[in-house]
């Protein structure tokens, strides 16, 4: 997709406001609360902290992404069955994030889980099941 955009633009602007891809949140607009998160070619970053002219010719991906409507995609379906969707501000990030751990490491430790979205806050505390649901897809693995 090609899309023409001014050299300030964030990306996480032109993700939800040029391309209407709204799962991505914009929290504390600094990268210190991981709710902006995206994959860019499969490491998560904080879209924004990125020109959106900087990810030209790389693959984003957003949790719009990550599955569909008909079919989730497990770690999805996994955050549902073990009840780690709060008020979900930061699911769309921890979602992201998780994928990009169990696309480096199928089998992380749940210290491992801990640290890899230590940089998604969850303003609801719902840690513990975000990482019982991320265990789980390791474990089915």
């Amino acid at each position: 997709m090609e899309i023409e955009v001014e050299p300030s633009l964030l990306l996480i602007d032109m993700l939800r406001n040029r391309l209407g891809l709204t799962g991505t949140k914009m929290g504390c607009g600094e990268g210190e609360c991981g709710a902006c998160t995206v994959l860019l070619d499969g490491k998560t970053v904080n879209s924004c902290l990125i020109l959106a002219r900087q990810v030209e010719g790389h693959e984003v991906l957003t949790v719009e992404g990550l599955g569909t409507y008909d079919k989730l995609h497990p770690l999805q379906d996994a955050f549902i069955a073990e009840g780690a969707v709060q008020c979900g501000f930061c699911t769309p990030g921890m979602l992201l994030s998780a994928k990009s751990l169990l696309d480096e490491n199928p089998q992380p430790t749940r210290n491992q889980i801990a640290k890899h979205i230590s940089g998604n806050l969850c303003r609801c505390t719902g840690y513990v099941k975000i990482i019982n649901a991320i265990e789980k897809v390791a474990k089915s693995d």
